[in-house]
């Protein structure tokens, strides 16, 4: 039991925490917790998020879509491929079947590490992101732009000898330039063991409401989001052995199944690759 200084200390931290943390500008992860139905959000991202789904409806079954590609990503990995290590960047708000969840559901003993870099997120993932008592979860406080950092305060929680998943679920269209975003992807890649995993999705330019959307939403002053080709996102991939079905719409990967007809392709495309 923490003492009543513990407790003292660890509610003055999160006060620093939120204090650092701007509800006059709107926030990616804060709105897509918002479109998820979550109640982690400011009025200032509600709006903005509202702003959004008026100019493109679409993109809360986008969200969804998002989130349910990742829970078929890590469920497979963690089954068919083995994996019970999972780097886990820009993870967001936590909802429902988070990384940490979805593996330790398969293996108990797997070991999650979540990385971001927002006051909201560290302090709802200190509290929310627990294990299982045989596996690990852990928080790197960090940017995407340091692999580095990443990559050391990472291997304080896994173990760089055996594989581990890297997800970038969502997350690279915060880096603009895309060949600034390849040398990441490359470079976080380049710190993992053979047989490790890169699973990444991404939105795409493929429907001109979503695009006129971003544009407003870029606007707010919020840190912007790069909308990219289908083939712009299979780059990320180059030189993996990418797992079936390939880099497809995300709806498309692996889907389970259903008796109800096929939903219309979501405008984000993702897919898993093996680094041998």
């Amino acid at each position: 039991m923490n003492s009543p200084d513990d407790e003292f200390a660890s509610h003055e931290a999160e006060k620093d925490l939120y204090a650092g943390i701007d509800t006059s500008v709107p926030h990616s992860a804060r709105i897509w917790n918002y479109w998820l139905g979550g109640k982690d959000n400011f009025p200032v991202d509600q709006q903005a998020g509202q702003e959004y789904v008026r100019v493109f409806p679409g993109i809360v079954d986008l969200a969804r879509h998002s989130r349910a590609f990742l829970t078929r990503v890590v469920r497979y990995l963690a089954e068919k491929e083995g994996i019970r290590q999972f780097l886990d960047i820009g993870t967001g708000l936590p909802t429902e079947d988070n990384t940490h969840e979805v593996a330790q559901r398969v293996a108990p003993d797997s070991r999650i590490v979540y990385v971001d870099n927002d006051p909201l997120v560290l302090v709802h993932a200190r509290a929310l992101l627990t294990s299982t008592p045989e596996g690990a979860t852990a928080y790197v406080d960090a940017d995407l732009h340091d692999p580095s950092t990443i990559l050391r305060e990472a291997a304080t929680t896994l173990n760089f000898g055996q594989p581990i998943a890297l997800m970038l679920m969502g997350t690279m269209g915060h880096v603009p330039d895309d060949a600034t975003a390849r040398e990441l992807v490359r470079r976080l890649l380049a710190g993992l063991p053979p047989d490790s995993f890169l699973a990444l999705n991404a939105g795409t330019d493929t429907d001109e409401s979503f695009a006129e959307a971003q544009e407003g939403y870029d606007e707010t002053g919020a840190v912007p989001y790069r909308l990219r080709r289908p083939d712009q996102i299979a780059r990320f991939f180059d030189g993996l052995e990418i797992v079936e079905p390939g880099i497809v719409p995300v709806n498309r990967w692996r889907p389970e199944p259903s008796p109800f007809e096929p939903v219309p392709d979501a405008h984000a495309y993702g897919g898993v690759g093996k680094k041998k």
